[in-house]
């Protein structure tokens, strides 16, 4: 009998644990997402974040050092 694949699922985090990652409020956190300023995936009617986005996001707004 043939196994059935399903794709790999990204890690979801919740806006408490983004927040903390961050270190921001989470007021912060659900103010970059009414911005649309992060990916979010929605899960019902929780609002979720996959941590790769967020690690993206992070290293995007890595801005040089003046010299």
């Amino acid at each position: 009998m043939e196994q059935l694949q399903f794709p790999e699922f990204p890690k979801l985090v919740d806006i408490t644990t983004v927040a903390k990652l961050l270190g921001v409020s989470e007021r912060y956190v659900r103010r970059m997402v009414a911005e649309r300023r992060v990916t979010i995936y929605k899960v019902g009617h929780y609002v979720k974040f996959d941590l790769a986005d967020i690690s993206k996001w992070v290293k995007d707004q890595r801005r040089p050092s003046a010299s």
